[in-house]
């Protein structure tokens, strides 16, 4: 079906390029009408199979762990494919059209997420995340048609009016605006004008630093210059705009070998880079010069007013921005906005949502800026990781890690067996982990990984509350550990958090021992230090918990701890530092005496050994339903707190002893294992 098809509809859009669908809204009293579909020329509601269709069911909505979210499915290709098919010109006015990808959202009161466009107007640059943002977001694309002269304030007011309109329907519902270049000047000045509506603004390589672009003294050349190389300049804009390498890439899988690679590289920037000369048709002279006075005015208008924004800002910027300076825009802003965070990502360029390794939901989820609500809330509105997650989490970014270290997972049974895996671990929440907290929580990668593998369940870990807050990012915040654990179920450690988390049968991995345990002093490894009272005990009994005690060793194989916090306290500059930043941050245990209680945040200087090998050892299940008497009597409840304690420190006992018959445990012999039975193979060890 052709654009032209819809002219006698100028307020509704519609169109199936390449083989995809996109449902569309019309605009009625500055709002939005309910969704429609395209299909072979003819408009009407959403059918399956002659019926219609119905909202997806709970158990159906596919948001366990691990989902599919359809992210590295669709390529840049796909862009210039939709693009080409919306650059005609239809006669109408800007409007919204919703990607069929994004489908029905996959949660309850799932927010709603628009899409501002960059330069070319066309609202396909967000396609590569059309699936997964749609699984969490219902999502809604802005199209300026090519031949549009809509000023910057007339697509403000179109923008204004939607937030408006949906705000008014639903009060408490945040409204995500995603503004990409030229967008994220509107997004700033829509932020600006309605600063009672909840507006949560990602601005990506946003394009209020336009004035200190670097093709700065060329843009006046282009109104002189002859329509016939006008074609030229698309294509010389597109390797500024853009790398070429990282569109390539993306689709293309990550375990594949190094030939491999390079063969599908090779292949996919061949058929990619005749495309990029197809700028000029989605941005032809004419247009191309009324964006830029749209930008220059656009970039003028959000900068006069960033003193009246008050919505929550994720600033995600690129390191090789050619375009626009926006790592010095990032650092401009973090300043200038009373709530801006950064996500940065030094090796992409300005087209970062259609670049390899950066999924958009991901960073949201990392950053804790997913929301249903006025407030987040760290248990209902959390999103398990998917399948493309898990993938980039360990097959890339920990994948020599784990095969360095080759972790032994053990687990005992109810008749005290202690078997290699998970066997032992109860397949039914609630359960409640609790152990050892290793250096700096290196051990929870590992950990993370093997109950995703063997049991698909998310273990919701309770730690300190500063990994989730922003008062200690810079303006220059790469995507980091913290944003990891975000992403694998970490939470602040409160008892509300642990009470809900109970309350739906969740895996909850609790620490006793805090950061005064993962931050320990030299010699103490495999040192407990849990508080005299039994914190977590009479909770766990009164939803019938079922308690695992666990054990981990072997940090004392990969790291030495050289610079620990005495040192520091000795060093003035470090004192001062760590007296700054334990000032204001949020103390967990101030009533409780001792050194259970210092729990200041310091980062210990330490160096890396050989690397031996992790092991873990999950005791055999303590359940606490029944247990009516922990709950009436203190005493009960701390000799069952004890007890759980020294099943800790037996299984570190146990570890400690039998590691040293591990045929395996030195970097060596594993490597001459997996040399021969291939990395993917489990690696023997001792017998338990």
């Amino acid at each position: 079906m052709s654009i032209p098809a819809l002219r006698s509809f100028p307020a509704v859009y519609g169109v199936k390029p390449a083989g995809r669908l996109v449902r569309h809204h019309s605009r009625l009293g500055g709002g939005l009408r309910a969704s429609s579909v395209a299909v072979n020329g003819e408009v009407g509601p959403r059918t399956k199979g002659g019926k219609k269709e119905e909202p997806a069911k709970e158990e159906d909505r596919g948001l366990e762990p691990l989902y599919d979210d359809g992210f590295g499915g669709v390529t840049v290709k796909d862009y210039f494919a939709a693009a080409r098919a919306l650059c005609k010109d239809d006669g109408g006015p800007p409007r919204w059209f919703c990607p069929v990808e994004s489908g029905q959202p996959a949660v309850e009161d799932a927010p709603l997420l628009l899409f501002l466009p960059g330069t070319d107007g066309v609202g396909m640059g967000l396609i590569l995340h059309h699936k997964s943002l749609g699984k969490a977001f219902e999502v809604r694309c802005l199209h300026i048609p090519v031949n549009d002269r809509t000023p910057f304030e007339g697509l403000l007011q179109i923008v204004e009016q939607s937030i408006q309109y949906e705000h008014d329907l639903s009060p408490n519902r945040p409204i995500y605006l995603v503004g990409d270049s030229f967008g994220g000047c509107l997004a700033l000045a829509a932020a600006a004008r309605n600063p009672d509506i909840d507006l949560v603004l990602l601005l990506v390589n946003p394009a209020t630093s336009f004035a200190r672009t670097p093709l700065q003294p060329i843009l006046p050349l282009l109104e002189a210059m002859p329509s016939d190389l006008h074609v030229t300049v698309p294509y010389l804009l597109s390797f500024v705009m853009a790398d070429p390498l990282k569109m390539a890439m993306v689709s293309i899988e990550n375990n594949l070998s190094p030939p491999e690679t390079l063969q599908k590289l090779s292949e996919s920037l061949t058929s990619l880079l005749p495309l990029l000369s197809q700028l000029a048709d989605i941005i032809p002279r004419d247009a191309l010069l009324w964006k830029l006075k749209l930008l220059k005015s656009g970039a003028a208008y959000a900068n006069s007013r960033l003193h009246a924004v008050q919505a929550e800002v994720l600033f995600i910027a690129s390191g090789k921005d050619n375009l626009l300076p926006s790592g010095e825009e990032a650092d401009r802003l973090f300043k200038a906005l009373k709530n801006c965070r950064v996500r940065y990502f030094k090796d992409n360029g300005h087209t970062l949502l259609l670049e390899d390794g950066v999924n958009l939901l991901s960073v949201i989820k990392g950053a804790n800026m997913y929301r249903r609500g006025r407030q987040r809330d760290f248990v209902t509105d959390y999103l398990p990781p998917t399948i493309s997650e898990f993938k980039k989490t360990f097959d890339e970014d920990n994948k020599l890690f784990h095969l360095a270290l080759s972790p032994v997972m053990m687990s005992t049974l109810a008749n005290g067996k202690i078997v290699r895996g998970l066997a032992g671990v109860p397949d039914q929440g609630p359960v409640l982990f609790v152990g050892y907290h290793a250096l700096m929580g290196i051990e929870l990668s590992p950990l993370y990984e093997e109950f995703l593998k063997e049991k698909n369940t998310i273990v919701r870990g309770m730690a300190h509350p500063i990994l989730f807050g922003s008062n200690y990012e810079t303006s220059r915040q790469e995507l980091s550990r913290f944003d990891t654990v975000s992403m694998y179920g970490g939470l602040p450690v409160t008892p509300i958090n642990m009470y809900r988390l109970f309350e739906r049968n969740q895996y909850v991995l609790l620490y006793p021992g805090g950061a005064r345990e993962a931050l320990h002093r030299k010699g103490e490894e495999y040192k407990l230090f849990w508080p005299e009272q039994p914190e977590f005990v009479r909770m766990a009994a009164r939803f019938g918990v079922t308690v695992v005690p666990f054990g981990f060793v072997g940090e004392d194989d990969i790291l030495e701890l050289v610079l620990d916090y005495n040192d520091q306290k000795n060093i003035p500059y470090l004192r001062e530092w760590i007296e700054s930043i334990n000032k204001d941050s949020q103390r967990v245990r101030d009533s409780v005496k001792g050194e259970e209680g210092n729990q200041d945040m310091h980062i210990p200087a330490i160096i890396p050994k050989v690397p031996g090998r992790f092991y873990y050892l999950f005791g055999k299940p303590i359940k606490m339903d029944g247990m009516n008497n922990v709950l009436r009597d203190r005493e009960s409840a701390n000799e069952v707190y004890l007890h759980i304690k020294s099943e800790v420190e037996n299984a570190m006992a146990y570890l400690k002893r039998k590691r040293e018959e591990d045929p395996y445990r030195s970097i060596a012999q594993r490597a001459v294992y997996q040399a021969t039975q291939g990395t993917s193979a489990q690696v023997p060890t001792f017998e338990p």
